[in-house]
């Protein structure tokens, strides 16, 4: 769900009427209005995974020799 609201000095106030319980847990992510969502750049997300998640142990050859890692095909020449 996406709530538009705004913040006044002290609270994030909603723009407009929410259907949800009294006191309910809720995980908030702030953003500004307009902004483009990580979904709508996958380069851009795929870029913020892969320096999560860096590649430190493969092979030297790796994007060369794909299909013998993938697959098990001999290496190329």
């Amino acid at each position: 769900m996406t709530l538009r609201a705004h913040f006044d000095g002290k609270v994030l106030v909603p723009d407009e009427p929410v259907d949800l319980p009294v006191s309910c847990a809720l995980e908030v992510e702030v953003k500004p209005a307009g902004a483009a969502s990580q979904s709508d750049k996958p380069l851009a997300r795929l870029l913020e995974v892969a320096r999560r998640f860096p590649l430190t142990d493969g092979p030297a050859d790796g994007a060369a020799q794909h299909d013998h890692y993938l697959y098990g095909l001999p290496k190329k020449a």
